[in-house]
């Protein structure tokens, strides 16, 4: 289940890593605004990202009244496929896990959490230290400062980000990120910083493709 960001690169990273074959990225956005929600992300950069990464995309459009509807009707197809399972970024939202993992075993697929319960300060050391890179492109103002959006996390921000009372991987929502770099990526994926805007309370960057 992709989202784009640094968790879900490094669940895929930990999933690789202990033998599962994980053959699809599995994302959904917003039908209206073509960008996932929260993170901001244009579904054309989540695409660039899959070939990035060498795993293919399914991206699914939807209005979020029918976010559920559309998540279960794309569970029972991937188990019609042959998939037996799905990956998932979350660290430690009880009840975001439960929402998920209670309609992913309904369609008798194995719901698995490759970071679940891990600190996140030690997650995103690894991610760093991984040659994981994000680029930052939401933050809610009233967790924190509209000068982190458009950082890079690498080693200075995972040093700076626990000074400021935020979750360090941001799982309260604090931040969103764009993962472009690290083991699961074939090759970095190029990008550029576009306009910002403010959304109810959130801060976002528009990050586009770029040369590389």
């Amino acid at each position: 289940m992709w989202s784009g960001g640094k968790d879900s690169a490094l669940a895929l990273d930990r999933a690789s890593k202990a033998g599962l074959d994980v053959a699809r990225l599995v994302s959904f956005y917003d039908s209206t605004t073509r960008r996932v929600r929260f993170h901001a992300t244009r579904v054309e950069m989540l695409e660039a990202q899959a070939v990035a990464i060498g795993i293919s995309l399914r991206a699914i459009p939807t209005a979020w009244a029918e976010m559920e509807a559309n998540l279960r009707h794309e569970l029972a197809s991937l188990r019609e496929e042959g998939f037996t399972g799905v990956v998932f970024g979350d660290i430690h939202l009880a009840d975001v896990r439960a929402w998920y993992e209670d309609r992913v075993t309904a369609a008798g697929l194995q719901h698995v959490e490759p970071i679940w319960g891990e600190p996140p300060e030690l997650l995103l050391g690894e991610f760093v230290a991984s040659g994981g890179r994000a680029v930052i492109t939401c933050v809610d103002l009233a967790k924190l400062d509209e000068a982190w959006l458009g950082r890079v996390i690498d080693e200075r921000f995972a040093s700076e980000i626990g000074t400021t009372g935020a979750d360090p991987c941001g799982e309260n929502g604090e931040y969103h990120s764009f993962a472009f770099a690290g083991p699961v990526f074939k090759q970095p994926l190029a990008w550029i910083a576009g306009e910002r805007r403010l959304d109810s309370g959130f801060a976002q960057l528009d990050v586009t493709g770029g040369a590389v």
